[in-house]
């Protein structure tokens, strides 16, 4: 079980940067950020660094419950790759409400 939910994040992962070449959803960075913060009060959340040397940031708001996760290229292009809704920050000791434990 463990093994195949770990296959599913990577092989999402190693997609991102394909998605994030065919979204048309791109901006130079600071003005995607900033318009994640002003538009939709989201924050960054967690941030990772691929293979290919590009970042990953989940943005997330509690009072909105809005998500977005953005990469961005060394040559400081973001694309958002996915939002949504329903988020949550998740203490490691616990779930989030309604998630089966």
């Amino acid at each position: 079980m463990i093994a195949r939910a770990f296959l599913a994040v990577s092989s999402m992962l190693f997609a991102i940067p394909a998605m994030a070449q065919q979204n048309r959803n791109c901006a130079p960075r600071d003005i995607a950020v900033e318009r994640l913060e002003s538009v939709y009060g989201e924050s960054v959340q967690s941030i990772g660094i691929t293979a290919a040397n590009q970042i990953v940031e989940m943005y997330g708001s509690t009072d909105t419950g809005t998500w977005t996760i953005i990469v961005s290229s060394p040559d400081g292009i973001s694309c958002m790759v996915a939002d949504g809704h329903g988020f949550q920050r998740i203490d490691n000791d616990h779930t989030p409400m309604g998630v089966p434990g």
